[in-house]
């Protein structure tokens, strides 16, 4: 018997003229990208041209003078995939919002109105924000330390779910003879009273087609996995190697038996940064071209804010990494801190080299090389279980994302482990995901 190949789920990552820290200034960037919705209509139906499961837009409460441009001036997420819905068909739309400067209701009826506008195809990215500078910009002086920002995410979470099943799915009755607009028993106050939320319902918005938007979780950490492991559908990861993918993989899936949960229903999707060349040599010049353009103190800068702001532009470039004082722990993406110290120390990388490569993929895997190489790749960590599929970042936008579509796509669907068409026309039903049952439902 032949073993059913397992297929590949395929998420893109948009942001502005794309991730490497130096896009923006490529001579084939488009320079006001940021706040063009002609612009992220061309990606959304470039990556619906592929068969993208979904694209995602991350986001931002707090920016400084040093942010990097695609994170300086941004469209609010929800407003663009709003927009991008009647652009396309099928592809999953999927947007953070943050569980420690939102409030459930105000986030359970803007996504639970996206799923409508899309038809079934939104998903919501939980995110607890690691930024400390984004306070003071929500009438507060601290910002939550990281433990207590995942206890509150956790009960935010529980929240939103219990209003978006506020609505039974046949509650609207809409019967103009007798009068009776809904049923009543089908209509639910949710009466939450916790830690940090007191919220009685119910939702203002009916039952959304895919019952509850796709849940997507984004921490690594061991708080972010416990999360993830109860209300997760998708977690996206940076995993620098397949090794430690593969450590990351087994330890998220050990933790949902204790949910209740099959393996089948959480999809790991790591990072990938794809450089595409029709050869080699072609796509190693892209990969340093855009190296090249990396400006040192942004790099610094950048990197800094993963080790708590640390200022690294007084040591000399060529210091070795293992050699900089580091604080021990830190108040922000601890997995980002980690993953850095880990391979900067293994590698012996210098400075430079270090926030070369922090800089340009944010601590993601890089995959340089040929379609049928970067297809291979991505064939092999989804066999060894190291992902589900992966979260493609394309480096330099549009043509990065183009060159994976045109180029990468057809590798992976000649070896039969991604689509030829959609599934369905619901984010749930393109992940094989099954509807969620309606907790206050006494049909189950």
């Amino acid at each position: 018997m032949h073993m059913k190949k397992k297929k590949v789920k395929l998420g893109v990552f948009l942001a502005g003229t794309g991730h490497h820290v130096a896009s923006w200034r490529h001579p084939n960037a488009n320079p006001k990208a940021n706040m063009n919705i002609d612009y992220f209509k061309g990606l959304a139906q470039t990556a619906e041209k592929g068969l993208f499961d979904l694209l995602f837009l991350a986001d931002s409460l707090s920016v400084a003078k040093d942010s990097h441009p695609n994170i300086l001036t941004r469209f609010e997420p929800l407003t663009l995939l709003s927009y991008l819905a009647s652009a396309t068909s099928n592809i999953g739309l999927v947007s953070t919002a943050s569980t420690t400067y939102e409030e459930p209701f105000n986030v359970a009826r803007r996504f639970a109105s996206l799923d409508h506008i899309t038809s079934g195809r939104a998903g919501w990215n939980v995110v607890t924000t690691s930024l400390a500078s984004t306070a003071a910009n929500f009438n507060k002086s601290e910002h939550l330390e990281h433990s207590l920002r995942y206890k509150r995410a956790t009960e935010f979470v529980e929240v939103t779910k219990k209003l978006w099943d506020s609505w039974e799915d046949d509650t609207l009755i809409i019967d103009k003879e007798t009068g009776q607009f809904i049923d009543e028993s089908k209509f639910h106050e949710i009466n939450h009273q916790g830690e940090f939320f007191t919220v009685k319902g119910p939702l203002n918005v009916s039952r959304s087609p895919q019952g509850h938007p796709v849940i997507v979780q984004a921490g690594s950490s061991g708080d972010g996995q416990l999360l993830a492991a109860k209300h997760a559908e998708i977690v996206f990861t940076a995993q620098e190697n397949k090794e430690d993918a593969i450590s990351f993989y087994n330890e998220l899936k050990s933790h949902l038996a204790a949910f209740n949960r099959e393996k089948s229903s959480l999809s790991i999707m790591p990072g990938l940064f794809p450089i595409v060349g029709q050869t080699e040599k072609e796509a190693q010049e892209k990969y340093e071209a855009l190296q090249e353009l990396i400006i040192p103190e942004i790099g610094l800068a950048i990197m800094g804010r993963y080790f708590g702001n640390v200022d690294f532009s007084s040591i000399p470039l060529d210091t070795p990494f293992a050699d900089i004082s580091l604080p021990d722990n830190v108040d922000s993406i601890q997995s980002k801190y980690d993953l850095i110290v880990k391979r900067a120390t293994n590698e012996n990388l210098t400075l430079r080299q270090t926030y070369q490569w922090v800089a340009g993929s944010r601590g993601h895997h890089i995959a340089i090389g040929t379609p049928t190489q970067i297809a291979d790749k991505i064939e092999d960590w989804v066999n060894k279980n190291a992902a589900d599929g992966f979260n493609i970042m394309p480096a330099l936008l549009p043509d990065s994302l183009t060159d994976f579509v045109e180029l990468v796509v057809p590798e992976l669907q000649s070896k039969g482990i991604f689509r030829t068409k959609y599934e369905s026309n619901t984010l749930r039903g393109n992940l094989g995901l099954d509807k969620p049952v309606n907790q206050y439902s006494h049909n189950f």
